[in-house]
């Protein structure tokens, strides 16, 4: 059973004395809301929901104010995983697939595939990002691969997917000076005894117990999760005027009115002659120096 303390949340932990920390996710209510937009076949559902999760356990393992994009882009039925989560610890993902997926796995799914972690750290800062081939088979060894490859940083990744939750679990090891491995791969060796049942139906207390009750843990508190999208009137209006006056007008007049959806939520933002015109005769406005008198 779930207890409502481990539901929509991240918990921290780490192995005292050692240099290996942990993360636990679980994503309900947040993960039921892009559901509720978008209805996807079992086998994209679970590697979206998989995706969200492992966005939130990374977004988690670093500092930033702003927020972490995990792109998947490939050349199978499933075409695109965008994922997006921020420093505030809400969370958006859609997908992208074409014909009957059925049951295929994660390659048969992505085919030649490339994987994109990108790190906007907010207002002045920079932006990161990093690509690796997916060769893993599945969407958890593939982020491993990343982190070894681009962080150099040991990280092991557990994630499970259903209808009704998403829910992930990482351990990583610190960077320091010297690492004691015996410590990391017995902890390792331990999570992989971690079923997807276990990590979707059971507590962080009586989780983390079943697998490590031998060893001195500290788990601290959650942090709530939350399902949110970013678009907003100004976004959509600012992509408007990139497309220009005269895009924007015929398509004005082939459909009388234009409007776009957000793929993330389903806003659907709708603009008719007068809120074109506005649109460019503000966008037209020279900047005017403020006087005094």
């Amino acid at each position: 059973m779930t207890t409502q303390h481990d539901t929509d949340c991240l918990r921290r932990f780490v192995f005292e004395h050692t240099d290996v920390r942990g993360e636990l996710v679980w994503l309900d209510a947040s993960w039921r809301a892009v559901l509720e937009r978008q209805s996807y076949p079992d086998a994209v559902r679970d590697l979206l929901g998989q995706a969200m999760a492992a966005a939130v356990l990374l977004s988690a393992t670093i500092k930033f104010e702003g927020y972490l994009q995990l792109q998947l882009q490939g050349d199978g039925p499933l075409s695109l995983l965008l994922i997006e989560a921020t420093a505030a610890r809400t969370v958006r993902g859609i997908a992208r697939w074409d014909g009957d997926v059925g049951d295929m796995d994660f390659r048969a799914l992505t085919g030649e595939a490339r994987l994109m972690l990108t790190i906007d750290s907010g207002e002045g800062g920079e932006r990161y990002q990093g690509v690796v081939p997916v060769d893993g088979e599945s969407l958890a060894a593939t982020l491993e691969d990343y982190f070894s490859q681009s962080e150099q940083l040991a990280t092991r990744l557990w994630l499970a997917s259903n209808a009704q939750r998403a829910g992930g679990m990482l351990l990583q090891q610190l960077p320091r000076d010297s690492h004691n491995e015996e410590d990391w791969n017995r902890d390792v060796m331990l999570g992989e005894t971690l079923t997807d049942e276990e990590l979707l139906g059971l507590s962080a207390q009586a989780l983390l117990h079943r697998l490590y009750h031998e060893e001195d843990l500290r788990l601290f508190e959650s942090e709530p999760v939350s399902f949110r999208c970013s678009c907003s009137s100004e976004r959509i209006e600012s992509m408007l005027r990139g497309l220009g006056y005269d895009e924007v007008r015929d398509i004005l007049e082939e459909q009388g009115e234009v409007s776009v959806t957000c793929e993330f939520c389903c806003q659907a933002y709708v603009y008719d002659t007068v809120d074109v015109e506005r649109l460019f005769a503000a966008a037209d406005q020279p900047d005017v120096p403020r006087t005094r008198h």
